[in-house]
């Protein structure tokens, strides 16, 4: 237990100082863009028009719910105990310092009145090895897209092929790690990490990720469809927000833009939120679409200010889901007491 929660410490304190050099980055990107361009854009943003930018990621949490309910082998948790589980473990990935890990555990405790931590923890597994197909999916898309709007020697053509190369590499190794049996022997550093509490444990983990992959392969499809989708319907998030900026509204720019972007938080994984890295991806992408970099913060600004309404309702669906859990959890024994 020392030993995981000194693991721990030093994982808190490399993102806290990742988060610290993205902050720094995007002071300088500021800075260098010149903080006019950027006012002049978020100018022309009203409240409504925000609102607006903020209703697609209600949809798009519908479609990633959806593509972690056919994660499990069966769909015994109830859909709205799902999309609460997922709004509320997305949240809690963006405002903790564990990244990924403190989120994912949460997912797996909000539904476990339904199904048993040994059948949610290979759903989130898979559910994670989806949405990064998925994603990867995505980003070829926009490679394709940007192939036919910009220079082939374009630097953020270039760039994308980068990022799809390593994002590829990465859920080939993921994929491969899962269903070889290397869950099994990689135990220890599970544990270590806090996906499993216990290395013997880590078998159970491996056993169920290997059937799943041997015997639900439609249930797999489905689930990188739905999170394919949500991915897509990500393109029409980022148009309204260029709408919104008063930019040239192009559906093509707007894929392009946000396919980067994900390949861009994919490859900046353990800097909390992508901070920094997300702001400069987005520079790099307006200024080479013909927007400029400032309408590209402007963009990042939006796209953040939307982040945080959805953090706050998510937080807000944990603390419901945890009220709601308590008051169950306490009707049986003010019968018993009756």
């Amino acid at each position: 237990m020392a030993g995981k929660r000194e693991d721990n410490r030093r994982v808190r304190t490399v993102k806290r100082l990742l988060l610290l050099a993205g902050a720094v980055l995007v002071v300088v990107l500021v800075h260098r863009t010149g903080a006019d361009a950027i006012v002049a854009a978020l100018d022309r943003l009203r409240w409504w028009q925000f609102a607006l930018v903020c209703l697609p990621y209600g949809l798009i949490t519908v479609l990633d719910t959806l593509g972690w309910r056919f994660a499990f082998r069966d769909s015994r948790v109830p859909f709205l105990r799902l999309a609460g589980a997922r709004l509320a473990g997305e949240a809690l990935n963006l405002v903790t310092a564990l990244g990924q890990v403190g989120g994912e555990a949460v997912k797996a405790w909000l539904v476990r009145r339904d199904v048993t931590y040994e059948a949610s923890v290979p759903s989130i597994v898979v559910a994670k090895t989806t949405i990064t197909i998925a994603q990867a999916l995505f980003l070829l898309l926009g490679i394709v897209l940007a192939w036919a709007a910009l220079p082939v020697d374009s630097a953020l053509l270039s760039t994308m092929l980068w990022l799809l190369l390593l994002e590829v590499l990465a859920v080939a190794g993921f994929f491969a790690a899962q269903v070889s049996g290397l869950v099994a022997r990689a135990g220890r550093l599970l544990v270590a990490v806090g996906v499993v509490r216990e290395a013997g444990y880590a078998q159970t983990l491996d056993l169920a990720l290997r059937d799943y992959y041997r015997h639900d392969r439609r249930r797999f499809l489905l689930s990188v469809t739905f999170h394919l989708t949500g991915w897509i319907l990500s393109g029409l998030e980022a148009l309204l927000a260029m709408w919104a900026l008063g930019l040239p509204v192009s559906l093509l720019g707007a894929t392009v833009i946000e396919a980067l972007g994900s390949g861009v938080r994919f490859a900046s994984f353990m800097v909390p939120a992508s901070l920094g890295a997300y702001e400069g991806g987005n520079a790099a992408a307006f200024e080479a679409l013909g927007y400029g970099a400032g309408a590209g913060l402007a963009f990042s600004a939006v796209r953040r200010a939307r982040q945080v309404v959805w953090i706050v309702i998510g937080l807000l669906v944990l603390g419901v889901m945890r009220w709601s859990e308590s008051r169950s959890r306490a009707r049986p024994a003010r019968v018993r007491s009756g």
